[in-house]
Parts: C-alpha cells; sequence; structure tokens
C-alpha cells in the first residue's frame, strides 16, 4: 500500500469486555468496588508509612512505594474503562491510547524492578540476608541513600523499557481498521492494525516485554532460593518463618508476572483469557498488595490500628 493513500487514524474504538446488559452491570459493580478498595488501601499504606515515625525503615519505604505504583497502575486503565461499561461507542484518542501504553509499561516496568529491591528486603527478601545474619549493619548497609537509589533504579529501568517499545511502533502506518478487542491499549493489539507487515516488529517488542518478565522471575526465584539457603545456615528455627512471608510474596509475584508472561509470551492468544488477565492485573493485584503485605507485618496492623 503506497504511503501517500493511508488515511489519518485519530481514534480507536474498544470492543469492550461484553456486549450482554447484565454482564456489563455486574462488571461495573465489581470495577468500581474493586477500584474504590485499590485506592483506598494503597493511599492507607501511604499515609500510614509517611506519617508514623516508628515505620521509617527501608522495608516500608520500599512497601509505600509499591503502593504509589499501584495507585498509578490501576488508574491508567480502570477509570475508562468504568466509564465505558455502558456507552455504546466506547472511544479513545490515539493520543490517549498511546499514553496507556506508555504508562502501563513504564509503571509496570519499574514495579519488576521493585519487586526484586523488595525480594532482598527483611521481611519478603533483599534486605533479609543482612538482617539475619548481621543485624547490626542493616541500618548501615540500607541506608536512605541505597533506598533511593533503588528506588531511581527501578523508575530508570521501567521508563527505558517503554520508551523502547514505543520507538518500535510510534511512527507505525495506520490506514482504517482501529478496533481493539480489549477495554484499553496494549502493544499487541495496537501493532496489529498497523497498514504494514508487522511480524518482526510484534516479534521484538513481545520478545522485549517478554524477556524482562522472564528474567525478572528468573531473578526472583534465584533470590528465594538464596534467602532459604541463608536463613537456614543462620538459623534453621527461621526456617519456617521465612518460608510463610515468602509465600507471601511469591503470591504478588505470581499475580503481577503470571499476566504478563502469558500475554506476552504465549504463543496461541485467546481474547477471553487475555481479558481476563488483564483484569486480574489493573484490578485485583493493585488490591491484594497492600492487603498481603499489610496482614504479614505486626508493625503495619498496630500502625493502622
Amino acid at each position: 500500500m503506497n504511503g501517500a493513500n493511508y488515511s489519518v487514524v485519530s481514534e480507536f474504538v474498544f470492543l469492550g469486555l461484553s456486549s450482554s446488559w447484565e454482564i456489563q452491570l455486574l462488571l461495573f459493580c465489581f470495577s468500581c468496588l474493586f477500584y474504590i478498595f485499590s485506592i483506598m488501601g494503597n493511599l492507607l499504606i501511604v499515609v500510614t508509612v509517611t506519617s508514623d515515625p516508628y515505620l521509617h525503615l527501608p522495608m516500608y519505604f520500599l512497601l509505600a512505594n509499591l503502593s504509589i505504583i499501584d495507585l498509578i497502575f490501576c488508574s491508567i486503565a480502570a477509570p475508562k474503562m468504568i466509564c465505558d461499561l455502558f456507552r455504546k461507542r466506547k472511544v479513545i484518542s490515539f493520543g490517549g491510547c498511546i499514553s496507556q501504553v506508555f504508562f502501563s509499561h513504564a509503571v509496570g516496568g519499574t514495579e519488576m524492578v521493585l519487586l526484586i529491591a523488595m525480594a532482598f528486603d527483611k521481611y519478603v527478601a533483599i534486605y533479609r540476608y543482612v538482617a539475619i545474619c548481621k543485624p547490626l549493619h542493616y541500618l548501615t548497609v540500607m541506608s536512605p541513600q541505597m533506598c533511593i537509589l533503588l528506588l531511581s533504579d527501578a523508575w530508570i529501568v521501567g521508563l527505558i523499557h517503554s520508551v523502547a517499545q514505543l520507538a518500535f511502533v510510534v511512527h507505525l502506518p495506520f490506514c482504517g481498521p482501529n478496533e481493539i478487542d480489549s477495554f484499553y491499549c496494549d502493544l499487541p493489539w495496537f501493532i496489529k492494525l498497523a497498514c504494514t507487515d508487522t511480524y518482526r516488529m510484534e516479534f521484538l517488542v513481545t520478545a522485549n516485554s517478554g524477556l524482562i518478565s522472564m528474567v525478572t522471575l528468573f531473578l526472583l526465584i534465584i533470590s528465594y532460593i538464596f534467602i532459604l539457603v541463608t536463613v537456614w545456615k543462620c538459623s534453621s528455627g527461621g526456617l519456617s518463618k521465612a518460608l510463610s512471608t515468602l509465600s507471601a510474596h511469591t503470591t504478588v509475584v505470581v499475580l503481577f508476572f503470571g499476566p504478563c508472561i502469558f500475554v506476552y509470551m504465549w504463543p496461541f492468544p485467546t481474547v477471553p483469557v487475555d481479558k481476563f488477565l488483564a483484569i486480574l492485573d489493573f484490578m485485583i493485584t493493585p488490591i491484594l498488595n497492600p492487603v498481603i503485605y499489610t496482614m504479614r507485618s505486626k508493625d503495619m496492623k498496630m500502625a493502622i490500628m
């Protein structure tokens, strides 16, 4: 097709989750409830950690930032999805679609790296080695500067990942087809609408997102093994507690990485499954994070109460 014949696509049309009025009503109630709980739960963690001086510790600093990321992540697509449920024509502008892609990948990439950082924390992984085997050195090693460095690295990696993704697709030509069989914009569906051969582009984009998901998950698994071996060597009695703590962290990791790996690595995409996983990613996971981490922390429960 000649480039001169391209018509400018200024908007995309979402096909949504269902055309059934009853299902739409159920989804509306479900989505509103979970979105409100996600906002309230994560805001509660941020306010509690910020206001309580006893929670000014590295693990809670990372937890509060995870909640901030979840606040952003669940607000990328959920509000528009809720507003669109009863609209006959669900439309998003070209710029709005690009914005959803950018923020979902930037925030998602940041959360992946932050989960790795949290995998080395005292209770949910990174700092547990220092806290158990060298308790007096914990706050020395995990200084405020180190925490800020970890958070900065997470955001830098997330932004680089998102910009690299968009650099592949932002200049693709669109000449007519503009229907997306979902409730939000993401690269696999966005690329398929381009009026050109996108096989290589799809491979590069999915390889990028799929690779970062797989590598992050692999690093987390390695860190879990390292943590358990370390705890077993330092204190055999603490192994059961470590397993209990890591089970909560593993739940969050599986719920977060499962949909990402399936969408970007599974070679046989199925629209209903993709839609369900998208709801899981945007609506359910952000509300589970504050529940799981707060219920596992006595300090957090005491501060809230």
